[in-house]
């Protein structure tokens, strides 16, 4: 009997070739989502880009003014040759002896990064501790939170020109705008996510005897950290929006500067390189700290995407 099962099972396996064959081995689901999610990056600005293309083809877009992908991008040697400005950087020197032209697109592109990360990094440290130190001591509460509370709604600009009589020209009025921009709103923030804390985790943490500088450092802190990282994420894109400005106001040489020259000379197509330029390391940007963000915060769940569908 077991004969005949065994030859069964061979015919089978002969009448269908597939059976035996060795399948192909599945992709990990982490490299699955990421591959799906920059296949819909990838459609979602093709979509952008041929509805431009099509509004230029059609004549609804004038070149002259909104000139199309296909222009701006398909000239990058004729628009990296504008970042080449040797003298802000090496001062009495001819600009055809400074960087190639590609060379100083990325020495413009590195030295505006620069700026955007030493800015964001100072200020989530010091609104983070000082917001924690605002709830920790009540005194320092008292004296410290109206003033935040009222200097918060200042417009960044409003601090262009202080920032230039402090610390003059170059990099550390980029960075201190940048600092301004985010430090007030992100302690308030810090303030009301120890607000939000679940009253029931520190009523368990002081039944077990958990002193004051152990429930900040072991319950609060932990429990506002995946919120204040999400303000983090938000903010960031406020830091290259303000660095650009600090920039364009001749707060040393940057992306900023180059967009304030292809405005004085009426440059569209030089205008939306830098643009571009703009949108891939916001994008970028935020793909890091995204990285670092699930890294960090590995106990919590992602839930993106979980109300798909209703």
């Amino acid at each position: 009997m077991s004969g005949n099962i065994a030859g069964m099972a061979w015919l089978s396996r002969r009448a269908d070739p597939s059976a035996s064959a060795p399948r192909p081995a599945a992709l990990p689901p982490k490299l699955r989502g990421a591959l799906s999610r920059l296949g819909w990056t990838l459609v979602s600005v093709g979509l952008f880009v041929g509805l431009w293309e099509l509004a230029w083809l059609v004549g609804l877009a004038d070149p002259r003014l909104l000139p199309p992908p296909h222009i701006f991008l398909g000239s990058i040697p004729d628009q990296a040759r504008f970042f080449n400005t040797a003298t802000r950087w090496q001062i009495g020197v001819n600009p055809a002896e400074g960087p190639s032209p590609y060379e100083a697109v990325f020495i413009t592109i590195g030295a505006t990064s620069m700026r955007v990360f030493v800015g964001l990094a100072v200020a989530a440290v010091l609104s983070v501790t000082i917001g924690v130190l605002i709830r920790y001591f009540q005194l320092l509460e008292r004296l410290t939170l109206p003033t935040i509370t009222l200097l918060s709604p200042v417009s960044p600009i409003a601090w262009l020109p202080i920032a230039i009589f402090i610390f003059g020209i170059g990099n550390a009025p980029a960075i201190f705008m940048v600092v301004v921009a985010l430090f007030f709103h992100m302690t308030l923030s810090t303030i009301s996510q120890i607000d939000a804390v679940n009253r029931n985790y520190i009523n368990v943490a002081r039944t077990m005897g958990a002193t004051k500088r152990q429930i900040y450092a072991r319950v609060i802190i932990p429990a506002i950290l995946p919120q204040l990282l999400l303000v983090l994420r938000l903010n960031m894109f406020g830091a290259w929006m303000v660095v650009l400005v600090a920039e364009t106001t001749g707060v040393g040489f940057g992306l900023g500067q180059v967009l304030s020259m292809a405005r004085n000379t009426f440059n569209p197509s030089l205008v939306f390189f830098c643009i571009a330029l703009i949108g891939v390391l916001g994008f970028l940007t935020d793909l890091i700290l995204r990285m670092v963000q699930n890294r960090i915060l590995y106990w919590v769940p992602q839930t993106a995407g979980v109300l798909r569908g209703l």
